[in-house]
């Protein structure tokens, strides 16, 4: 059974939280609870909820039990595009070998990192989707990419170029037509730690821990029309029970794994 969230504002709210505490409870269907000086352990503990805090300038969720927030904040891509943007390489890029104008299916988005960079490289002509299986989980990423606040481009175009869906992974392949991305990429939330974040082991309490399966990889590659890309442990077994060919990176944590298409340059 999911756990109820509920809607609150920061400490002292002014009129900005309040209308973003009540843009979330309609968007997410919650109740919303007046603070009245309680902190967010306390008010997760008597409602038995998740909770996410309207602030003055963004949202941040609580997912019961969470020492701290998940907040979107562009994070690592910032960091990434620059370098991109350099002409260095990117191993996600060189991965997934888009184009411009490509279509880019991000089966797990998570904080978004890895789409803002497919985002980049396929521009205007192109088109970025990135699924996420958690409802404020998603909620807080569509909300952050539409509305963060930064001068810095092409970050922001590439933020309000991704299309952001609430939707199980596989239940959204299944319902797409043959060869209808031209990459789909799959990044499963990992049990082993790779990342080292605080938003990030925030994301991994929040976020839906969802395993690779013989369907969800038989269904990408039914939709995928040039590739499907594999993000994971670098002590996966994925790779090779699934057909993956895999990007041997000696000193990183993590690997990406290649199911080429028939025709795929």
């Amino acid at each position: 059974m999911c756990r109820v969230t509920i809607v609150t504002t920061a400490g002292r709210p002014d009129e900005e939280s309040l209308k973003l505490a009540e843009f979330a409870s309609s968007e997410l269907g919650a109740t919303i609870i007046p603070r009245q000086k309680r902190s967010v352990k306390k008010l997760s503990e008597i409602y038995d909820a998740n909770v996410i805090v309207a602030g003055k300038n963004r949202y941040e969720y609580y997912a019961k039990g969470a020492e701290a927030p998940f907040f979107f904040h562009p994070n690592s891509a910032a960091f990434r595009l620059k370098r991109v943007a350099r002409g260095e390489q990117e191993p996600l890029l060189t991965a997934c070998d888009l184009k411009q104008g490509d279509s880019f299916l991000d089966c797990t988005l998570g904080i978004g990192s890895d789409s803002l960079l497919a985002a980049f490289t396929v521009g205007e002509a192109g088109k970025v989707t990135g699924l996420e299986a958690d409802q404020n989980v998603a909620f807080i990423v569509k909300n952050g990419m539409k509305t963060y606040d930064t001068t810095e481009l092409p970050l922001t175009a590439c933020m309000r170029h991704i299309e952001v869906i609430h939707a199980d992974a596989l239940t959204y392949l299944q319902q797409q037509l043959d060869n209808s991305f031209d990459v789909v990429y799959m990044d499963p939330m990992f049990e082993q730690i790779i990342e080292e974040s605080t938003n990030f082991e925030a994301l991994r309490h929040a976020g839906s821990h969802i395993a690779l399966s013989d369907d969800w990889v038989a269904e990408a590659k039914r939709v995928a029309r040039k590739r499907v890309v594999l993000k994971a442990h670098y002590e996966s077994e994925w790779f090779e029970r699934y057909g993956f060919m895999r990007d041997v990176r000696l000193s990183a944590k993590f690997h990406y794994g290649v199911i080429q298409k028939n025709g795929d340059a």
